[in-house]
């Protein structure tokens, strides 16, 4: 890895790293040299994935604010500040429309999606500056980006997140703090697993990504590292999507 790439010495706190892309961006950071508090709601879940990879785990719900802020400190105590902030803990929430919507779910969805990601960031940025500047990374969706008939509340707390890297980005600028955010596609992971065992939906997403594949969690850590690292170093406010190309395509 070319030293524009390393992160040695930094301290990384990423939260839904215990599978899929939050795990994947865990290890792709500790392999670029980071120290890593792995994070997640299931405390068993957190202490096994933390013994594995080597790392500090501190569990956490981020619904809740409390558990944030003992998440915040807790890294501090544990590896001495933050460096790096990534917030990648999400649900989905139920499918259907706007008309059919469950509010208790929507709420959850825009709670755990959009407002954890905004009290956690609040809470760490102060800390990230007073180590003299460094990174988040707010892990979006496509969905934000394309209008979608089914998983309403997600894609609309996404876009949201895409907006609030935007504005942290111009808040925190100042103090050498960069937020970006990334928009990950299609990502074969294990909670895609059904999906991807669907032929005729695999035709029909496929046929809208130039790529012509689902994308893996390594793709989407790449991009976090790079946005992490010195070689992202002017590089903020930016949605970066990584999606094979379903944006852009007209089906083509």
């Amino acid at each position: 890895m070319t030293a524009g790439f390393r992160l040695d010495g930094k301290v990384a706190l990423v939260t839904g790293s215990t599978r899929g892309i939050g795990r994947a961006i865990a290890e792709a950071l500790i392999a670029a040299g980071a120290q890593v508090v792995i994070s997640s709601e299931d405390a068993a879940d957190t202490a096994r994935v933390a013994e594995e990879l080597r790392q500090t785990g501190i569990a956490c719900d981020v619904s809740d604010d409390t558990a944030l802020a003992a998440l915040v400190e807790g890294t501090c105590a544990a590896l001495g500040g933050i460096d790096i902030l990534v917030c990648n803990a999400g649900i989905t929430g139920r499918a259907g429309p706007f008309a059919e919507m469950d509010i208790a779910d929507y709420a959850r969805v825009l709670q755990i999606n959009l407002t954890s990601q905004v009290v956690l960031a609040t809470l760490a940025l102060p800390r990230i500056a007073a180590r003299g500047g460094g990174s988040v990374v707010l892990i979006s969706s496509l969905s934000g980006l394309r209008g979608n008939g089914r998983i309403n509340a997600y894609a609309l707390a996404k876009a949201g997140v895409a907006q609030l890297a935007r504005n942290l980005a111009v808040e925190w600028g100042p103090k050498a703090v960069r937020v970006n955010a990334i928009s990950p596609g299609f990502i074969a992971t294990e909670l895609s697993a059904p999906l991807l065992a669907d032929e005729a939906f695999m035709t029909r997403r496929m046929g809208m990504t130039p790529l012509r594949r689902p994308g893996t969690p390594e793709e989407v850590a790449g991009a976090a590292v790079f946005l992490a690292s010195p070689a992202g170093a002017f590089v903020t406010g930016h949605n970066l999507v990584v999606d094979g190309g379903t944006l852009i395509t007209d089906g083509s």
